[in-house]
């Protein structure tokens, strides 16, 4: 799958406080462009809550003042926010490298001045979502969602898969209903194996889109069986006819560039066509994240193709 020839634009802009960019989450609000994700850098994991603003997804982007919200947790980062009905809402992590963890829930009329609600989701303690991180709104058949990654205890390094929860009101306020995993490590032969001697990471960033043909889109980040530790982090799609699956994989949909990677983004739809806002380091930024956009005609016949 390939972008449209000349809107594949890398990078998008640079940060003016941080090293590395991640998590892009763009959003509309009837008048300019947000993106939330965040800043902060890899070396030694510090993150906090990116705000910038634009008149066009291209830019130029203005960058805000970090977020800051009264939520503690060492990783407090990753945000997927959706505007409807004038309100900003805010799902966001707490951690990502260690058990526990918690989705919060905020509130802002502007992107810039936020109010926390009570929790959405905690991890349950010896499961499958003994740590909990990246949760993405999703509005799919009139129905609110969020889609995060969820992983069990872990020794060495988190293995997440792909976990579901419904609102069981006509709103975001919840209260949220867990459906369970929707993505195994085991459905996608794209991504390295538990049992792999270099293992690297599990499946992570999700987001659920609606097709206009009723479909729904899955789109996460992988990380590939083979090659250099940094080289392996791959944006994919998956196809489901229901949103809780099963999802069919049609693979990584991105190549970054050799060396470098891709991963944790957001998909918009608009008719035929879907634009892709995305992280990615290459050679080409000294191997910092920065952010990037793609677009693609969803009339390609890859986007029904079998599970691969």
């Amino acid at each position: 799958m390939s972008p449209y020839p000349d809107t594949n634009v890398f990078p998008l802009f640079q940060p003016a406080i941080s090293e590395d960019l991640k998590d892009p989450c763009p959003v509309f609000d009837g008048e300019i462009w947000h993106v939330f994700g965040s800043t902060g850098n890899v070396r030694n994991e510090t993150w906090k809550i990116l705000h910038a603003t634009a008149p066009d997804l291209y830019g130029p982007w203005t960058e805000h003042d970090p977020i800051e919200l009264p939520i503690e947790g060492s990783g407090v980062a990753a945000p997927g926010v959706v505007f409807e009905a004038g309100v900003f809402h805010m799902f966001i992590q707490t951690e990502f490298m260690k058990s526990g963890g918690r989705c919060e829930h905020a509130l802002s009329d502007d992107g810039f001045n936020w109010s926390v609600l009570k929790p959405a989701l905690h991890a349950i303690p010896g499961t499958g979502e003994d740590g909990i991180y990246d949760p993405h709104p999703a509005m799919i058949g009139g129905v609110r969602y969020i889609v995060y990654s969820g992983m069990p205890t872990f020794q060495r390094v988190p293995q997440p898969d792909i976990y579901l929860a419904r609102s069981q009101s006509d709103s975001w306020f919840g209260p949220w209903k867990r459906l369970g995993k929707i993505l195994d490590h085991n459905d996608l032969p794209h991504h390295n194996s538990r049992e792999h001697p270099d293992y690297e990471w599990g499946i992570e960033g999700a987001q659920l889109v609606e097709l206009p043909d009723g479909r729904i889109l899955l789109n996460a980040t992988c990380f590939l069986p083979e090659g250099a530790r940094g080289s392996r982090q791959r944006v994919f799609f998956a196809i489901a006819d229901q949103v809780e699956g099963p999802y069919r994989s049609i693979g990584p949909v991105l190549d970054p560039g050799e060396p470098g990677e891709n991963g944790h983004s957001t998909a918009l739809v608009s008719g035929s066509e879907l634009t892709l806002f995305y992280q990615s380091r290459r050679a080409a930024t000294n191997h910092f994240w920065r952010f990037g956009i793609a677009k693609y005609d969803l009339a390609q016949p890859i986007l029904s193709r079998q599970a691969v």
